[in-house]
């Protein structure tokens, strides 16, 4: 923790720094990559929608001696049309999925369940959801994520500046984008604790980058009146600032959800915790990564295309002076002696 706090001093103070702004083609391809990747997974494999979004009926049985073929056989025997999804949550429990079935064919699955696995129908655990009950809460997801972002760049460009609010909207949709590949890769159920996950790493996206270009604004107050930086290297050098903080913020948060994903879900089987912990975990992580190597660079390309921008360059590279801000340690006077200028003194006579 010592070596990390005097890493922090060093990175405020500009003795030690990493030029992120500068090199964004390569946090823009490595982005890149995972929007590719995103794009092939839910093109190839798709997002599996849970039974809220499209409607269904759901059979959860608490018996330890079940299997998974057992309640697919004892589904399948009755003819029950569409796709039987099986799951094993636990050690204990399984759930049934199906499509959407009338009062008479879900009473039919409850028959051949209790039937096949000897247990009272009144410990299974039914769950029928209409389609058009579906739609609905879809429709309703997407117009508070509209919203949310509508809201969102509204005040950023009130507290802030538009461009700003830009940068941070194209920070937020990246992270959701590689968010959502990833859950149709992994093949999880989007569930409404599903949605609640997407938008919690919203606001942890948007949190984490408002801090950062607080500090981007508090550097490039008077960057054009000073001349000693670029917009570039100010926004760089105000990156450096809140790196530490943004990586001790995120190890903070990754903590308790990866205990929640991968003890709470993983061994315990509780599969709300599995679908809301993950896209937390994910977005997480993403949103981190964004708010650091994403947004602030994003925002330093729109700023330098301005004229008055691109006028301060040409001063500072005029002036022919380093940057401020540099990939190695700037190199110190010696202390052995005083300044060269200062005059001799003469001896005692």
């Amino acid at each position: 923790m010592a070596k990390l706090s005097g890493l922090g001093g060093r990175l405020y103070s500009g003795e030690t720094s990493f030029n992120i702004i500068e090199r964004r083609k390569r946090w823009y391809s490595i982005s890149a990559l995972f929007i590719l990747a995103s794009i092939g997974a839910l093109v190839i494999q798709g997002l599996h929608l849970g039974i809220e979004f499209k409607g269904g009926a759901s059979y959860t049985i608490n018996k330890p001696s079940v299997t998974v073929e057992q309640a697919r056989a004892s589904v399948e025997n009755i003819g029950i049309p569409g796709e039987v999804i099986v799951q094993k949550i636990g050690d204990s429990k399984i759930r049934i999925q199906t499509g959407s079935l009338t009062p008479a064919e879900s009473q039919v699955v409850e028959n051949a369940l209790t039937t096949t696995f000897s247990v009272p129908a009144e410990s299974i655990d039914t769950q029928l959801v209409g389609p058009s009950w579906g739609k609905e809460i879809t429709k309703k997801a997407l117009y508070g994520l509209i919203a949310f972002l509508l809201a969102v760049m509204l005040f950023l460009a009130m507290a802030f500046e538009p461009k700003m609010a830009i940068a941070a909207i194209v920070a937020v949709i990246h992270d959701v984008f590689i968010t959502v590949g990833i859950y149709a890769l992994v093949g999880f159920d989007v569930t409404p604790a599903t949605v609640i996950g997407f938008l919690t790493i919203l606001g942890y996206s948007l949190y984490d980058t408002v801090v950062v270009f607080d500090k981007v604004r508090e550097n490039t107050k008077s960057v054009a009146a000073n001349s000693k930086m670029t917009y570039s290297q100010a926004t760089n050098l105000a990156v450096n600032q809140t790196l530490v903080r943004s990586a001790n913020t995120s190890i903070i948060a990754l903590l308790p959800v990866a205990a929640i994903l991968f003890v709470g879900a993983g061994l315990l089987g509780a599969g709300t915790l599995k679908d809301l912990s993950l896209a937390l975990f994910i977005g997480l992580a993403v949103g981190t990564y964004s708010s650091v190597f994403i947004a602030p660079p994003f925002l330093a390309q729109l700023r330098e295309k301005e004229p008055a921008m691109q006028a301060l360059a040409k001063r500072v590279a005029a002036r022919g002076g380093a940057p401020v801000v540099a990939d190695v340690k700037p190199t110190r006077p010696s202390t052995g002696s005083g300044p060269r200028n200062q005059p001799k003194r003469r001896g005692r006579k």
